[in-house]
């Protein structure tokens, strides 16, 4: 199986209700994390110790997309995007590149990254 990049909101519903995919990457070490997925994760969380948890959740996940080459291609990746008439945020569009890099997949509940994909070779699971 290939890697998995787990979008925001996948692992939002992930923490209320599960997800036998986003178990099964995480058990053999494919999923990984955007640095930028898990500061919007923090950025939502207000008690110490839920923040404790998380930030140690995370410490299991191998991140992607953390050099300073990916941030050049996440800019250029928006630029072409913006382009052909898609504006993306700079996470989202970092968060695809993660996924691009890896030759792997994006687990996401976000519909931003379905027109992505209609352009990209983004590969999109969710």
């Amino acid at each position: 199986m290939s890697a998995l990049v787990v979008d925001t909101s996948s692992f939002i519903s992930y923490f209320k209700v599960g997800n036998e995919t986003i178990d099964d990457a995480i058990k053999e070490g494919r999923a990984y994390l955007s640095p930028i997925v898990a500061a919007e994760l923090l950025s939502g969380i207000r008690s110490k110790s839920d923040q404790f948890l998380m930030k140690d959740f995370f410490k299991d996940l191998p991140l992607c997309g953390n050099e300073i080459e990916s941030w050049f291609k996440t800019g250029l990746l928006r630029s072409k995007l913006y382009s052909k008439g898609l504006s993306v945020s700079i996470a989202d569009a970092h968060i695809c590149q993660c996924a691009l890099e890896l030759n792997g997949h994006l687990i996401t509940e976000d519909k931003i990254f379905s027109k992505i994909a209609k352009i990209t070779e983004l590969k999109l699971i969710g």
